[in-house]
């Protein structure tokens, strides 16, 4: 007799050459000095890195997280805009990895705007 413990085949924990970045979603504040990011990775049988790099127009790096070992697939983050005028255009790259991001496993890229 088999029991099924997950009821989405999507929920089963995957070898780490499996898990990938499935979803980033960014969110600028109403207020502008925030903005709200949103990380859904493929569920995981060993716990992943990523590594979050906001970038301005001109490429520079106006802010960046590190995640070690993460325990969970869906992940909420906020990060501050230091600058004094944040309004312009961003992109946000998020990079998952185990021992080494030099290739990381996966990588996505997402443009946003803080009015």
């Amino acid at each position: 007799m088999n029991i099924n413990i997950f009821d989405d085949p999507s929920l089963v924990p995957q070898p780490r050459d499996h898990v990938r970045i499935e979803q980033v979603r960014v969110t600028p504040y109403e207020d502008r000095r925030r903005v709200f990011i949103e990380v859904q990775v493929t569920a995981f049988q060993e716990r992943p890195n990523l590594l979050l790099v906001m970038l301005d127009q001109a490429g520079k790096v106006v802010n960046e997280a590190s995640i070690i070992a993460t325990m969970h697939a869906k992940m909420e983050f906020t990060m501050h805009m230091r600058m004094k005028d944040p309004a312009g255009e961003y992109k946000l790259l998020v990079e998952l990895f185990y021992e080494t991001r030099n290739p990381p496993l996966d990588r996505r890229e997402v443009s946003f705007t803080i009015p």
